[in-house]
């Protein structure tokens, strides 16, 4: 059995000029900063960041916040490689198959249906819930028997949500780049209301001192709950301090997760050798800017003990707690609109991962017909649509939150990785982005990760590995034998 045959760059790029599989090429630089912001400014902001502060680092919750980003920043600059020589659908899976092969392509590409899937189901439940704050005592108060998949019988606007995003998905990638548009001016003028506004009711004492010294933690210390890193080396449960800082990093992890979207639209780019470099720092850089104020602010206008880990709202009652309950509202109400482009995003990170592994044969084919008006690839977009839409009505999915964060960190690393590989294997490809200091900042991109993955909990490293033998069992039942590239080489030796 031949687990590990790689594809070409050269066959991975003709595949897209096949007219049955061909997307339209329509987006920008513009475009992709804007999908990048877009997808990371959401839940990780809005949601994450008090939650994080209270349980894991304080005030220096912000410094958690540097610390995954340079994480990022590190893959980051192996994925700009990767989507430059290669500017296929499906970001790091085709980054995987052209370099450590098949096994480890389809491992990387179910890991990233886990990533997007269970992310965009837990955004829609969040949206949902900032939704129904909003118009609770309102006549258009949403009952709580529909509102709560947990609390009630189902998560109506949560699968509503999906399904209208999913249509405006097959309508067009520029359409669905013109709502994000609207939406990413909307979130990010409300981050920065948040911080203009919020630094006059800034007190140094809330930020004294920045880092809370280390203390017994009261929560995680249970076998399952309790990190990784802590059981194998024996280590104290502790919560604040330095120890706190690292896990509140790996947590806050889900606040990145964006520029691998933008990765995932190469193909559908003009000039990807230039734009997707310029989309993926550009995203990131301002994200990172914003997070690192929000959070000095958050925690500058309350005391990091006094913000509730259970608020799904958390910069807007702030507000609330300084008697501002105008821009509290303000606040809310933007959230739930920028919450909203978040779920497209991902749901459009998924569709294209799973197009190409159908493309691939790894999938079952009729997943990469594209539509013949829209170009977009109808029939996986409306699949996934309808999955993601069942598991956010239905499903009460918060404990898998930390999974997106260990399969987004396992990816970084395979990519991180095969940016050593490939420049051994085919020193020979085009550049147009180069990582410097090959071979050494890969592999300290990919501690790095690992690293953040140690700090996460035991039972999401255990539900990690359930999810990939599930996928180990589908791919040797399917994909081994249906692979287009298997069957071409079979042919090939007949």
């Amino acid at each position: 059995m031949n687990l590990f045959r790689t594809k070409s760059v050269e066959q991975s790029i003709a595949d897209t000029d096949e007219p049955e599989h061909r997307l339209k090429k329509n987006l920008g630089s513009l475009d992709l900063v804007v999908f990048g912001v877009g997808v990371t400014i959401g839940g990780g902001l809005f949601v994450l960041t008090g939650t994080a502060a209270n349980q894991f680092a304080g005030p220096a919750i912000s410094i958690s916040f540097v610390i995954a980003a340079v994480a990022c920043g590190l893959a980051a600059l192996c994925y700009a490689e990767f989507a430059s020589t290669v500017p296929v659908a499906g970001s790091a899976y085709t980054f995987s198959y052209a370099t450590v092969g098949e096994l480890l392509a389809w491992i990387i590409g179910w890991d990233l249906m886990l990533e997007f899937i269970v992310g965009a189901a837990a955004v829609a439940g969040g949206w949902s819930g900032y939704l129904a704050n909003i118009l609770e005592g309102t006549p258009l108060e949403i009952p709580a028997s529909l509102a709560s998949a947990s609390d009630g019988v189902i998560n109506l606007p949560a699968g509503l949500l999906v399904l209208a995003l999913t249509a405006v998905l097959v309508l067009g990638i520029k359409l669905s780049s013109r709502v994000n548009q609207v939406a990413v001016a909307i979130k990010v003028g409300v981050s920065l209301l948040f911080i203009v506004a919020g630094l006059f009711f800034v007190k140094a004492s809330n930020l004294s001192p920045f880092i809370p010294p280390s203390e017994p933690s009261g929560a995680g210390t249970s076998g399952l709950n309790q990190p990784l890193v802590e059981i194998l080396f024996g280590l104290e449960p502790l919560t604040y301090g330095w120890g706190g800082i690292i896990t509140g990093a790996a947590v806050v992890f889900f606040a990145f997760i964006g520029f691998d979207v933008v990765a995932t639209t190469a193909e559908e780019t003009v000039d990807p050798a230039k734009n997707v470099p310029v989309g993926i720092f550009g995203s990131l850089a301002i994200c990172t800017l914003l997070y690192f104020a929000v959070s000095v602010v958050l925690t500058g206008m309350q005391n990091f003990r006094d913000i509730s880990p259970d608020d799904a709202a958390p910069l807007s009652t702030a507000f609330t707690n300084v008697g501002q309950d105008g821009i509290a509202d303000v606040i809310a109400i933007g959230a739930a609109i920028g919450i909203v482009v978040v779920v497209m995003i991902l749901l459009l990170g998924q569709s294209r991962v799973a197009f190409a592994m159908a493309r691939d044969g790894l999938l079952p084919r009729v997943f990469a017909k594209v539509h013949p008006t829209y170009r977009t690839p109808h029939v996986i977009t409306i699949t996934v649509g309808v999955v993601v839409a069942v598991l956010a009505s239905f499903t009460s999915i918060d404990v898998l939150a930390e999974l997106v964060n260990v399969g987004t960190l396992f990816a970084f690393i395979l990519v991180s990785l095969g940016v050593v590989f490939l420049r051994r294997s085919r020193p020979d490809l085009p550049r147009a982005f180069r990582v410097p200091f090959v071979p050494v900042l890969p592999i300290v991109a990919a501690l790095i990760c690992f690293y953040l993955m140690l700090n996460l909990a035991l039972e999401t490293w255990i539900r990690f590995v359930v999810w990939m033998a599930i996928g180990l069992v589908i791919y040797f039942a399917y994909g081994y034998r249906n692979s287009r590239l298997g069957k071409e080489r079979a042919e090939t030796k007949a």
